[in-house]
């Protein structure tokens, strides 16, 4: 439109001056020193004849630079607009645009200092330039500048302001404005809307007579993303005129509420519905779970978009109906990169990853949420290898790492305990920019954590700019488990300061830290005082801590009473608690009463007969462990191998018990036999009483001087050079000789040993562990 204008307008220029040169050749010439020679005259129509054919060009060329600029052909467009003799201001203006569209700014604003004339147009381009470009100082600048100004110039910097937030400043600037048009009032209006300021919104809206169906919208928009219904829907009532947005809006947000009856109302009502409108009662059904009727409208609909079959499908997988999912998306003729990716979470959240993967194959193109879906799947379906694979993958593939990819990526790392991996992936993170974020952050958070980084863990919390109660709870549980209870609780105490309300995975991290450590009366005082300060009611967790506290600390009557006084039955995780303080004390009565209940809850917990087993062991009750096993085979249960595992230069590194086909068995063994001599040395003596063997004590020492646990330690401090720590994971809880080991190891080699078993971690340092042997 803009160039339509000014091309008429140079047009009516040129016929002006066409006729004003005829009607000075028609005037009579009374000087004589005046008139010209008929030559001249002939030279003068020529000269005006070749300036029409100028102009003509000019206007073909600024044609062109346009369409080459909608191209995104920038340096065609330069060379053209350089290689023309003349030049208009709308040649200079269409440069400036052209590369404004084109997101060239720095170029936009070197063509506009260098024009020789600006025009209104020049000013207006380049200030609404300025804004798109988040420039809004700069835009402030020109706009102070301006010779002269016009509504569309104030109506530009009116929406700057507003676009940045600065709504004090675009309210003075709208009071200030000479003359205001519809763009004005709406922009303003806008401007309150998007900040919250509805109640300015609303005097606004009544100062004026009347408005647009679109600043209806607006204001009703406005109160809904507020949860302001009651308000929205007086709008609505009050509204002139009423377009499809308007009853799709607020259909969508009664959905959106869980107000069905409402919505229907407003559907049944409508004058005219859409395929949008349909779409708004189908996805309200699905969110509030009504799968049935969301069903029966989306059957009855005249005509459906992906959206429409993306909310079904969608519905049905979160339902876990998979096959109702797979019905529809085999039936859907308009699938797009959303269809794909919900059917592959459908699969790989139900396990069923061969057909998650076989999908993913198929697609036609993926996008990062397609990666993180298929990562994700593989990830929760315990293929952590595979996920990895895919992570890498997936930056082969050049696809852009998004938070999700991240993410998964990062727990991959953490169950495994991948660290050199998972620091790779963090320096991508950093990269991404993500790092600071709480999703991504937390992520980060749980895998120092849980691949035993504690203090590269508090770094990346601190880096956390807005920490959420996630990020909290991660840090506090992270010290917790690594034995570092007072600084669990020195975090806790920050959070209180912050203004964080804790939950109740907040004071399961608190009390474990207490249980960890021993702090009885501190534990004991969170446990009874987290309903009265924080609203907090007990759950199973927190008793299961509370008699983990008091069940180590020998206080076995007073755990078994709080018990019996708890609100519910107790489970397995609870008894298991008791079981093992039974265990630590030796009362071998408890730990029968704890074991059979829990063999009645989960009969198929193998850890737990071992436990009993062990229990019975220490105390020379042989045939008592002879009938655990038997009792063991009969039901069935299969008692899960121990091994052990640690990481060495990118590559995980497995050992079993008596473990003999690594590559460097020999090697590993022999280093054994050596640590073991000087052990002795030291003072150190095998806890024979563990082994479930009624054998010789030789032989027990032979069975003990083999575990996992051991043979990866030897090996990691065999192949990770002095001065780094050695981490090593275990699938079960380390026994108490590796933990007497272990100690002696790390004070005859200087190195920091940290191992994290199923319950925490322990870090062992010149023959000391944090858990103060208190585990």
């Amino acid at each position: 439109m803009r160039f339509r204008e000014l091309n008429s307008a140079i047009s009516l220029s040129l016929q002006v001056r066409k006729l004003s040169s005829v009607n000075l050749q028609k005037i009579p010439i009374k000087n004589s020193n005046l008139s010209k020679p008929i030559r001249q005259k002939s030279i003068k129509k020529q000269q005006t004849k070749q300036k029409v054919i100028s102009d003509s060009d000019i206007v073909k060329c600024n044609i062109a630079i346009t369409k080459h600029m909608r191209n995104g052909q920038c340096d065609s467009a330069l060379s053209l607009f350089n290689s023309m003799a003349r030049k208009t201001s709308v040649s200079w203006n269409t440069m400036i645009s052209g590369y404004l569209s084109n997101y060239q700014f720095e170029l936009a604003r070197n063509m506009f200092d260098k024009m020789p004339q600006r025009d209104l147009v020049s000013w207006n381009v380049m200030i609404s330039g300025c804004i798109r470009n988040k420039n809004l100082g700069e835009a402030k600048i020109l706009f102070d500048q301006m010779p002269e100004r016009d509504v569309v110039s104030w109506n530009a910097i009116l929406s700057g302001y507003a676009q940045n937030g600065y709504v004090d400043e675009a309210r003075r600037i709208f009071y200030e404005m000479p003359v205001r048009n519809e763009i004005s009032w709406n922009g303003i209006l806008a401007a309150y809307v998007q900040n919250g300021r509805m109640e300015e919104a609303s005097r606004l809206f009544e100062s004026k007579g009347s408005w647009e169906v679109v600043s209806w919208n607006c204001l009703m928009g406005g109160f809904l993303k507020k949860r302001r219904l009651v308000e929205a829907r007086r709008v609505f009532d009050r509204m002139p005129a009423k377009d499809e947005v308007s009853w799709n809006t607020m259909i969508s947000c009664y959905a959106q509420d869980g107000q069905m009856l409402a919505a229907r109302k407003l559907f049944d009502e409508s004058p005219a519905r859409d395929v949008f409108t349909w779409t708004a009662m189908v996805s309200g059904y699905v969110q509030n779970g009504m799968l049935d009727e969301a069903r029966r409208i989306f059957d009855k609909m005249p005509e459906k978009n992906a959206i429409s079959w993306n909310a079904m499908i969608a519905g049905y997988v979160q339902s876990k109906k998979t096959h109702l999912a797979r019905d529809l998306f085999e039936a859907m003729p308009c699938r797009n990169i959303s269809s794909w990716n919900t059917m592959i979470t459908c699969y790989a959240q139900n396990g069923d990853i061969a057909h998650a993967r076989s999908l993913f194959d198929s697609m036609p193109r993926r996008d990062c949420i397609s990666w993180a879906a298929i990562i994700g799947g593989y990830a929760q379906n315990g293929d952590s290898e595979e996920a990895l694979r895919m992570f890498l993958e997936m930056k082969r593939d050049g696809e852009r790492m998004n938070r999700s990819a991240f993410t998964c990526a990062l727990s991959t790392c953490a169950d495994i305990a991948a660290l050199e991996l998972g620091k790779q992936i963090h320096g991508r993170v950093i990269k991404a920019g993500f790092e600071s974020g709480c999703y991504v952050g937390n992520a980060l958070l749980a895998m120092y954590c849980k691949c035993g980084c504690i203090e590269e863990a508090y770094d990346v919390f601190e880096g956390i700019s807005e920490k959420d109660v996630i990020s909290w709870n991660t840090m506090i549980n992270g010290y917790a488990r690594h034995g570092f209870g007072f600084k669990a609780l020195k975090v806790f105490e920050s959070m209180e300061r912050m203004g964080i309300r804790p939950d109740d995975v907040t004071m399961v991290g608190v009390l474990s830290a207490c249980s960890h450590t021993g702090l009885i009366d501190i534990g004991t005082t969170y446990f009874y005082s987290m309903t009265r300060d924080y609203g907090i009611i007990a759950n199973s967790k927190h008793y299961t801590c509370m008699i983990d506290l008091l069940g180590r600390a020998g206080r076995l009557d007073d755990a078994q009473n709080l018990m019996k006084i708890m609100p519910f039955e107790a489970d397995a995780a609870t008894w298991g608690a008791l079981l093992g303080a039974s265990k630590m004390h030796g009362n071998a009565a408890l730990g029968e009463k704890a074991a059979e209940m829990i063999f009645s809850l989960e009969p198929w917990n193998a850890g737990m007969y071992v436990l009993l087993s062990n229990l019975y062991a220490s105390s020379g009750r042989w045939r008592d462990v002879g009938k655990m096993r038997l009792k063991m085979r009969d039901t069935g249960v299969k008692k899960v191998p121990g091994y052990s595992w640690v990481e060495v230069q990118n590559k995980i590194h497995t050992f079993s018990v008596g473990d003999s086909t690594h590559p460097e068995s020999q090697r590993i063994y022999a280093f054994l036999e050596e640590l073991d001599l000087r052990m002795k040395f030291e003072g150190y003596v095998s806890s024979t009483k563990l082994v479930l063997h009624d054998v010789e004590e030789e032989e027990k020492e032979r069975l003990l001087k083999y575990h996992s646990e051991k043979l990866a330690v030897a090996f990691a401090i065999l192949n990770i050079p002095a001065g780094r720590p050695i981490r090593v994971i275990k699938n079960l809880r380390v026994c108490e000789d590796c933990h007497t080991a272990i100690k002696y190891i790390s004070k005859i080699v200087g190195r920091l040993i940290i191992v994290r078993d199923s319950n925490r971690f322990h870090h062992f340092s010149g023959g000391l562990c944090t858990c103060g042997d208190y585990w």
